[in-house]
């Protein structure tokens, strides 16, 4: 997959925000920015004007037709959960995946492709407000709430509106590269989120920027990754007893530290595996793994591969 062609599905009524979603992270942009623009192409069931929650009209030009040959597919939005989606709609995603297409709902998106049937028996998200709907709608998809987004290969599922963010950087980190991905969320002004296994590991925030003490413990501790790291020794740097860097510490990041710490140094080291020529050893040492082997557990478990094997799959996106 060279330039991605992306198609994104526009509903009447869509709320603007949504629809940009895809393109903010993978469209072009002025002044030309980090990466080459995929080919992204907005089409609505029925082609002209399609009415948007901010009071305007967008002019959408293209149909349903327009999405064989799509590479990713995108429902951004859906405007009424405990209502199916059209049924054709439902067709098109599901020829559009049996064509080899990655099929993703971000938001109430999810609930049009589970409409399609494609999530039965797979995990998927949404919106934590519309949790209970989509159990009750569809028992025979795994929903899992919590989670800012899952991937389940072709099938991709994101929670509420920024969560979309969240996705398309993770998709864009697993097509083209983490080190890529990393800069386009700093130019977007985003948190690069990693993926953990086939789900985002949502565990895995960068530090929210702030003078506050815990922030500078966090920042601290993202620059010496290869150091041992306790959370008494974090505790102490943030000034606070023991139980209160725990408490404060989830209540920010939603983790342990100890999870949080692995993801960070699993993300340190697929950069450093995509942009350096460094022996893998080197790497779990700089990274704080220590060893190869325990690098290598974590990658199993988190990105179901090998450092090696994620290394030769991004090894054209080496600066």
């Amino acid at each position: 997959m060279n330039v991605p062609r992306v198609t994104v599905l526009a509903f009447e009524g869509i709320n603007p925000f949504h629809l940009s979603v895809p393109s903010l992270v993978w469209g072009s942009e002025v002044p030309r920015g980090d990466m080459e623009p995929w080919d992204l192409t907005v089409v609505a069931e029925r082609p002209g004007p399609v009415r948007t929650s901010a009071g305007y009209s967008l002019a959408v030009d293209r149909g349903l037709d327009s999405l064989p040959g799509s590479d990713l597919v995108v429902v951004p939005w859906w405007s009424d959960p405990c209502a199916p989606a059209p049924d054709g709609v439902a067709q098109a995603l599901r020829e559009a995946h049996d064509n080899g297409a990655i099929v993703v709902g971000l938001c109430l998106g999810a609930f049009v492709v589970a409409d399609s049937g494609l999530l039965n028996g797979h995990e998927a998200t949404t919106h934590w407000k519309w949790a209970e709907t989509f159990r009750r709608r569809f028992p025979s998809v795994h929903l899992r709430p919590e989670k800012l987004y899952v991937d389940e290969g072709r099938l991709v599922t994101g929670a509420g509106a920024t969560a979309g963010i969240d996705t398309c950087l993770h998709l864009l980190a697993r097509l083209k590269g983490q080190a890529l991905a990393n800069q386009v969320a700093r130019r977007i002004v985003a948190a690069p989120h990693r993926s953990g296994g086939q789900a985002q590991f949502i565990e895995a925030p960068m530090p929210s920027p702030g003078p506050d003490p815990l922030t500078g413990a966090m920042t601290w501790a993202l620059d010496h990754l290869d150091e041992r790291l306790s959370i008494d020794a974090l505790a102490e740097r943030a000034h606070l007893s023991r139980s209160s860097f725990t408490r404060a510490f989830r209540d920010r990041t939603g983790s342990s530290l100890h999870r949080w710490l692995v993801a960070q140094r699993v993300s340190s080291a697929r950069h450093l595996l995509e942009s350096t020529g460094l022996e893998i050893e080197t790497i779990a040492r700089k990274t704080g793994f220590g060893s190869s082997a325990r690098m290598r557990e974590h990658f199993a478990r988190l990105l179901g591969t090998t450092p090696s094997r994620y290394r030769e799959g991004f090894a054209g996106h080496r600066h």
